[in-house]
């Protein structure tokens, strides 16, 4: 009985991105880096010789943005103490800063931070810290990640929780992508295929499966159909993410009009469906509520 009660007293206290605020400041700094490159791109063009690409910067800046925005609106239920989270949050913060340092000078320097081809000792320097930096942002991530799996974390929001397993499964799989790349030494594999589809798509689960588990917190449904609802969006967002890395691995594009591609857009629709779903039953939840306060003042009146 005590232990339901804290439990529950745990769930009514955290909230998102609590306790995040330096996390979410370095995540805002990607997203003003990324209006700079944009602004650049615009008025000079992406290519800066012999090897650097500014646009390419850009997207790099606003999607680790994102994932650091994201990160830090899950990171309160992974039910860390105070202290291993202010070592993730510090570790994180100090990678972040690095990697948008090595992406962006280094693309304004005519260098491709990741790739060096006849650069200088610094350009060959900063893309072996690169390297390095990239590796300790997926062990980190694992880390944070299994957290979430454990029960502690669970009791926190169970429905939000549930969301955001299928998250961590999701960017897994793109981190293990990320890896393909640089093993491959580039993005492209075969005569089409993108390997930056799959790195890129897997990170948006840690935006959609989780909002869809927010929203149904909000809803009338019981709780087991809550659950019901997060597993449909996200087995489905991660059978997509699957075949689109079988698309990937047959070196074909994930554009073609072939069989995958179209599996993988039946099984996004599933996940956005469902987040429909959950939209609505939450607005629902929202009307009723409104429409109670109402009677409730006419008949005071």
């Amino acid at each position: 009985m005590k232990s339901h009660v804290i439990a529950h007293e745990a769930k009514r206290k955290v909230r998102l991105f609590e306790g995040e605020k330096s996390l979410v400041m370095t995540g805002l700094l990607g997203f003003l880096l990324a209006a700079v490159c944009a602004v650049w791109t615009l008025a000079f063009g992406g290519e800066v010789p012999p090897g650097g690409d500014v646009s390419k910067a850009f997207s790099f800046n606003a999607a680790l943005g994102a994932f650091l925005l994201s990160t830090a609106a899950v990171s309160p239920f992974s039910a860390l103490g105070a202290r291993s989270r202010s070592v993730f949050r510090r570790a994180y913060i100090a990678l972040a800063l690095y990697a948008y340092f090595a992406e962006t000078v280094q693309n304004f320097r005519g260098v491709n931070p990741r790739f060096v081809a006849d650069g200088t000792a610094f350009d060959k320097a900063v893309g072996n810290v690169f390297a390095f930096v990239a590796l300790l942002l997926v062990l980190f991530y694992l880390f944070l990640g299994v957290q979430f799996f454990r029960r502690k974390a669970y009791e926190l929001r169970p429905e939000l929780v549930l969301g955001v397993r299928y998250a961590m499964i999701a960017v897994v799989l793109s981190f293990a992508a990320g890896i393909w790349i640089s093993v491959n030494q580039g993005r492209y594999i075969g005569s089409h295929g993108n390997i930056i589809w799959l790195h890129g798509l897997g990170f948006h689960a840690l935006q959609a499966v989780p909002l869809v588990a927010w929203l149904t917190e909000r809803s009338p449904l019981q709780a087991s159909a809550r659950r019901k609802l997060i597993h449909i969006a996200g087995v489905a967002f991660l059978l997509g993410l699957v075949a689109i890395g079988w698309q990937t691995m047959n070196g074909d594009a994930v554009l073609r009009w072939s069989m995958l591609p179209i599996l993988a857009g039946v099984c996004f629709l599933v996940s956005l469906a469902a987040g429909a779903l959950a939209l609505r039953q939450s607005a629902l939840r929202l009307n009723s509520a409104g429409g109670n306060k109402k009677s409730k003042l006419s008949r005071q009146l």
